[in-house]
């Protein structure tokens, strides 16, 4: 699902994002309800970036990836937390890109998103190619959900992976399938 943000661009540098688990839900601009299989995932776009609520039959959790003011936790590269029954795994990167190939690669992911059932993506005013979006999918008994955050203004997009349920037997697929390749 694709729409447009009606509100100012209020994360401008990749570097204001914070992560946060167990946060409240915050005022969300849009929102994409799923329910994949017994889990329900809410996908939340904030004016300052995004937020994700999973809940179980006994289990919930809640991730925030935004400018949050106050805020003294950096975007890490990587978290493995236990939260309740299970395991919970995100892990964060980002990418420089040259003006032509963040334009490409900003048009390919809006394609993907917005084009996905299980997909969320805000663009904010002001530019085409300042957007976040949000994609989800459960696959071996794990939810799984990927985001993209884009700085046209820096050649910067984040891209963040979460993997949440009860921990199963190592699988050799990775969970990039639903993204792109080279993310």
């Amino acid at each position: 699902m694709l729409t447009t943000l009606n509100t100012s661009y209020t994360d401008t540098r990749a570097a204001d994002l914070a992560w946060a688990l167990g946060r409240e839900p915050l005022p969300a601009l849009a929102t994409l309800d799923l329910e994949l299989a017994d889990a329900k995932l809410q996908l939340r776009l904030l004016g300052a970036s995004h937020q994700v609520l999973l809940k179980e039959e006994r289990s919930s959790c809640s991730e925030t990836v935004a400018c949050i003011p106050g805020s003294s936790t950096p975007l890490p590269l990587g978290v493995a937390k236990r939260v309740g029954d299970w395991e919970y795994e995100f892990a964060a990167r980002v990418e420089a890109l040259s003006p032509g190939s963040f334009a490409g690669r900003a048009q390919e992911l809006l394609a993907l998103v917005s084009d996905h059932p299980h997909g969320l993506v805000g663009v904010f005013p002001g530019s085409p190619h300042a957007f976040t979006a949000l994609l989800a999918q459960r696959h071996e008994g794990q939810v799984h959900w990927r985001t993209w955050h884009a700085y046209p203004q820096e050649g910067q997009l984040v891209t963040t992976r979460t993997r949440v349920g009860v921990r199963g037997p190592v699988s050799h697929q990775r969970a990039s399938s639903i993204g792109p390749s080279g993310d």
